[in-house]
């Protein structure tokens, strides 16, 4: 048995895209714990909502992360919304729920991405990237955003889609899925990508429910829950919902539960595309949240159970408004994941949880 040392581990690291920061505790190659240390980018945007008005915070939520920012943006819409007793039209809720499957295509076609790069498939990264390419011009096409897209507002959505682009979207996801194959026949059957995934980073079932893990990453071993199963929405609107699962619990059942995740994100796509109604997008509620009422919702972000919750005080502000994020629940896996591991594979089992800094700080 070595001595153990304690390897600091992030903030900057060449992998990781997010200020991550862990004292990984080591004897010889091998983690025995990580500790985890957040706060790097903590921004205080909760406070805002103390000096800007319930339509103005929108856009604000949707800048707490870049990649969640369309998620954010519905997820605050539909608490206060709940909060204010605003009913939103069938159509809007159809194209909120489209822009949120293509925000998480988006979302995992760029993990995917920095996934092969972290492996050093620089090839396989670029495939991903150019593929998420595509969506990001739909997102363009259809909001005149292509991070930040801003096309929420509280009773609706800002812009409408016709049935010529909806049906050039769709047009444009078959195009996509048909290259997309080969990148996911890639990432599952390749042996040099299977050497760094496979049998890395386990997590039991049973783990996987003691540690309340969300997303893909609960998903990957097992653990059946998708906010996403709640009919939310549009989400009650589709023939039926079943989560993308894989029993392995490893990094290789991270990547393959994401990767058809993409799949189920276009045929959700599809199916609403083809339910359109036309009973309009909503326009602006003018209402004020009542003093002393409050309102929470769960939405499936890319990266799992996002929960929202807010608290009226009779003005045009709110009095409180708090998010508990899918990696702010996942911290304790990964700090589990990391037991055990060699140091090598450290940055591999990191970004298959695909943490979100700047969600979980704001």
């Amino acid at each position: 048995m070595g001595k153990a040392t304690v390897i600091p581990f992030g903030p900057q690291h060449p992998v990781l895209p997010e200020p991550l920061h862990l004292d990984l505790v080591v004897e010889d190659e091998r983690v025995i714990e990580a500790i985890p240390q957040i706060g790097f980018i903590h921004r205080g945007l909760e406070k805002l909502v103390e000096t800007r008005d319930i339509h103005q915070f929108i856009y604000v939520a949707e800048r707490i992360c870049g990649i969640c920012s369309f998620g954010h943006s519905l997820g605050y819409a539909e608490t206060v919304e709940e909060l204010m007793g605003v009913e939103v039209p069938k159509r809007a809720q159809f194209i909120r729920v489209i822009l949120h499957e293509l925000s998480r295509i988006h979302s995992h076609l760029l993990w995917m991405g920095l996934a092969a790069d972290a492996f050093g498939f620089e090839s396989l990264f670029m495939h991903c990237w150019r593929l998420r390419e595509r969506v990001l011009d739909i997102f363009e096409a259809t909001t005149g955003g292509r991070v930040i897209l801003s096309a929420v507002c509280i009773g609706g959505v800002n812009r409408d889609i016709d049935d010529v682009m909806m049906k050039a979207i769709v047009d444009k996801l078959d195009s996509i899925e048909s290259e997309y194959k080969e990148v996911v026949d890639t990432f599952l059957k390749d042996s040099s990508v299977k050497s760094r995934l496979v049998g890395v980073g386990c997590i039991t079932r049973e783990e996987a429910q003691a540690l309340c893990m969300v997303g893909p990453f609960g998903r990957a071993s097992n653990v059946a829950y998708d906010a996403r199963m709640l009919g939310r929405g549009a989400y009650g609107d589709l023939e039926g919902f079943e989560p993308i699962l894989s029993d392995e619990g490893d990094c290789y059942a991270r990547c393959k539960v994401r990767a058809f995740e993409v799949n189920q994100s276009i045929d959700i796509i599809k199916e609403l595309a083809a339910k359109m109604p036309h009973d309009g997008i909503g326009e602006k509620s003018k209402l004020a949240p009542a003093a002393g009422s409050q309102a929470a919702c769960v939405l499936e972000q890319p990266r799992g159970e996002c929960y929202y919750y807010a608290r009226g005080n009779g003005s045009k502000n709110l009095d409180r408004m708090r998010m508990r994020t899918p990696t702010s629940q996942n911290l304790a896996g990964m700090v589990k994941a990391l037991e055990g591991c060699d140091l090598a594979d450290v940055p591999m089992v990191i970004l298959t949880i695909d943490p979100c800094i700047s969600c979980s700080e704001r």
